[in-house]
């Protein structure tokens, strides 16, 4: 049944993200004042995101950087509605550079297996598209809480030729991955969400103590696979550029505080080239090294977030 509804949700999807662009990025304006007039939930968990992470700017500056935020978090929105509902070479031709595409071959190449690394930076849906049209490959993702989430998403990022495999983050699908890695296989990781208590390290993200998955690392040490970082950055209206840049040594480390701290390195020099492009409205520092729950920095904004 879920996959029905699925299939209906998407069918309506289509035909409104068939509207001009122009008509779909003044909607996500528009959107993106209401959430700062009405102090909605993207707007607040923003907010106290740039607080913690951006101390140094003043409160003028934070402001900007929120409402530019917001902006370029609803234009994403339909900007993503569009790239799954549209055909997949239709979507590529938004690429108008690329950089390291090199790397990423020879990492194929090499046979050992090949990691990719992708931050919640510019467009990552545009990304595994292009992935997918050069080469099989795993998505790892997080399942929604709902059937129908699952069944949309699941269908919202097929390809026509069945060249991606999603895999849930639990154990099976863990093994699953392992598998790919060692016969040579390409597998795609966010790697800045926030994992479950006991998936993880605290290492420093923008100076603040980020709670950080260690089975990017883990993968990495005992696959020997190559881990590249990878992103589709807007440098124009509906134009991006695609990036593949080598992760540093130390994210294969055994010692996975050294490991993780060089992924959230690696992380935030990617989103500090176009902060407004990184997703803030995510509370990455929910879990902090303190079990006091008042040390939740977005304890306050409940019933605004």
């Amino acid at each position: 049944m879920s996959e029905v509804v699925a299939r209906l949700l998407f069918l309506l999807i289509s035909a409104f993200a068939r509207l001009p662009w122009p008509w779909l990025r003044a909607l996500g304006d528009a959107i993106a004042w209401l959430w700062w007039r009405s102090g909605g939930r993207e707007s607040v968990v923003a907010g106290r995101n740039l607080e913690l992470a951006c101390p140094e700017l003043l409160p003028g500056q934070r402001e900007i950087l929120q409402r530019e935020i917001l902006r370029t978090t609803a234009r994403q929105t339909f900007e993503t509605l569009r790239l799954w509902t549209r055909p997949h070479a239709e979507n590529l031709r938004l690429i108008r550079e690329t950089q390291g595409v090199a790397l990423f071959d020879a990492a194929i190449a090499s046979g050992k297996g090949v990691i990719v690394a992708a931050p919640h930076y510019g467009n990552w849906e545009l990304l595994n598209q292009w992935l997918a049209a050069h080469t099989p490959l795993a998505i790892l993702y997080r399942p929604p809480d709902s059937a129908l989430g699952e069944a949309f998403l699941r269908q919202v990022r097929a390809d026509d030729g069945d060249r991606v495999a999603q895999i849930r983050a639990e154990a099976a699908g863990i093994r699953q991955l392992f598998k790919r890695l060692r016969d040579g296989g390409v597998v795609g990781i966010l790697p800045d969400q926030q994992p479950k208590r006991g998936d993880g390290e605290f290492a420093p993200f923008f100076g603040k103590p980020a709670y950080t998955m260690t089975l990017l690392p883990r993968l990495a040490e005992r696959s020997g696979a190559t881990v590249l970082f990878a992103y589709c950055e807007r440098i124009g209206d509906q134009a991006f550029a695609l990036r593949f840049e080598p992760a540093p040594d130390a994210i294969a480390s055994s010692d996975t505080l050294v490991a993780t701290a060089a992924l959230n390195a690696a992380v935030e020099r990617i989103a500090r080239r176009s902060p407004a492009q990184y997703q803030w409205t995510y509370k990455r520092y929910t879990l902090q090294p303190s079990l006091n729950p008042y040390h939740n920095p977005y304890r306050d904004l409940e019933g605004r977030a």
